[in-house]
């Protein structure tokens, strides 16, 4: 099974930015043991805080692989280009985030994300990517 892991914008700073919100460990040490833990699932990982950057990567993989995990931080709530991208490829994206998007400000409760997603997980820190990985098995 082949697995792109997209982020968004600040997620290269996990560890550092927020730990209060986003905990203490950063991203390449987390994607490290999800190898470990799920050796069956060939895992890609694609970061970028560039809008169009990210669009380029759904649309690269969004035909091949069997499913992306897209987390697209800030953009999930503003980038209908995103939306779009998740709309317009065959492999179905499962849209995650760290946080629980619905207990902060409320504009972080819109994402042009979702109605075109497989499926949604929010709020079980880097754990939302364990579950996206599991419902992938499942």
């Amino acid at each position: 099974m082949q697995v792109m892991i997209i982020n968004g914008p600040n997620l290269n700073l996990l560890g550092k930015r927020e730990p209060e919100v986003y905990g203490n460990q950063d991203f390449e040490s987390f994607l490290a043991s999800l190898k470990v833990q799920f050796p069956s699932v060939a895992f890609h990982y694609f970061q970028s805080n560039i809008e169009g950057e990210l669009i380029n990567c759904i649309h690269e993989c969004g035909f091949t692989f069997d499913a992306i995990i897209l987390n697209a931080g800030a953009y999930t709530h503003t980038s209908i280009g995103l939306g779009d991208a998740v709309k317009g490829v065959t492999t179905p994206v499962i849209e995650v985030h760290i946080s629980n998007t619905y207990a902060r400000e409320s504009f972080r409760h819109q994402s042009f994300i979702a109605p075109h997603a497989a499926g949604v997980i929010v709020g079980f820190g880097l754990k939302s990517y364990t579950l996206a990985v599991q419902s992938l098995l499942h």
